[in-house]
């Protein structure tokens, strides 16, 4: 029997439903992609790379240090939410409800919880120790003692500026202080991060992360970053993670805005999709 053109488009309009419960079902739980916005991870990721995402490895097993993993940022962005195409910005309405608002990080695994950090000059290059050993798969990265590794304070000081930023005057006066006391740059790193006002109008709302994933868990960051001989360590607290960009000079990382959440990881890049004359993985898949 001969369908007619009603049930034709019928079974059409129910085949795409299909279709698209299927496509939110892998986007939900198996793969997703992403744009890559900044240089942070240059040579190993580029601007502009967009890379398809793994997630059911690190359902069953946690990221070792030295892989590469995408997080959702525990603040809200505001500068590379606004980089976002209008593809990746349909697909982040699917992100956890914890999540809505916020962007996609990419950055490799330096530090698990318990871990203690530190940056060391080994022939003439910083290199980061991770429980006073080089990891095997971090001996060929140079990082910049920058961030919380040049001044221990910085977390504290974004907390302190990031909840007088809708008071311009008391912002202004702030950073002005700190340049006072400690020298312009801080309070230009400061600045650079929390942005607020021109010529920096977005930036990191700090304090958002501070009462969301620090003061319920009764972190006291003095508790976790101490000098010993000059020297700064870091302490990774349970259930965080601390991950850091190969093109150390130009990337924001958790020596600038801190410890990431477990919970925050999304999956493991696998695959560089485009630019399609770089397409190829981006990492070793690990071994089980």
């Amino acid at each position: 029997m001969k369908k007619t053109p009603s049930q034709i488009f019928r079974e059409v309009i129910i085949t795409l439903v299909y279709a698209f419960v299927a496509a939110t079902i892998i986007r939900l739980f198996v793969f997703e992609t992403m744009l890559v916005p900044t240089g942070s991870m240059i040579p190993t990721i580029n601007v502009g790379d967009r890379l398809f995402i793994e997630k059911i490895t690190y359902q069953a097993s946690e990221p070792e240090i030295g892989e590469i993993v995408v997080f959702w940022t525990p603040f809200r962005d505001e500068r590379a939410e606004r980089m976002l195409r209008a593809f990746d910005k349909l697909m982040d309405l699917f992100s956890p409800r914890e999540f809505k608002g916020h962007v996609k990080y990419v950055k490799r695994l330096v530090g698990k919880e318990g871990d203690i950090l530190t940056l060391k000059k080994v022939d003439g290059n910083w290199k980061l120790f991770v429980n006073g050993k080089i990891p095997e798969n971090l001996k060929n990265i140079n990082y910049e003692p920058d961030g919380v590794f040049k001044y221990p304070n910085l977390w504290k000081y974004l907390d302190e500026a990031s909840r007088l930023r809708s008071d311009q005057q008391k912002y202004r006066d702030y950073l002005y202080t700190i340049a006072l006391k400690y020298g312009s740059e801080l309070a230009n790193i400061i600045f650079s991060i929390i942005g607020g006002m021109d010529p920096v109008p977005y930036g990191i709302p700090y304090n958002e992360y501070v009462d969301k994933y620090i003061t319920p868990n009764n972190i006291k960051f003095e508790d976790y970053i101490w000098t010993e001989n000059n020297q700064v360590f870091i302490k990774i607290p349970k259930g965080f993670y601390f991950f850091m960009g190969d093109n150390s000079p130009e990337s924001l990382d958790s020596r600038y805005f801190g410890f990431v959440p477990k919970n925050a990881v999304i999956g493991r890049p696998i695959l560089r999709i485009w630019p399609i004359s770089n397409f190829g993985p981006v990492q070793p898949l690990p071994k089980f």
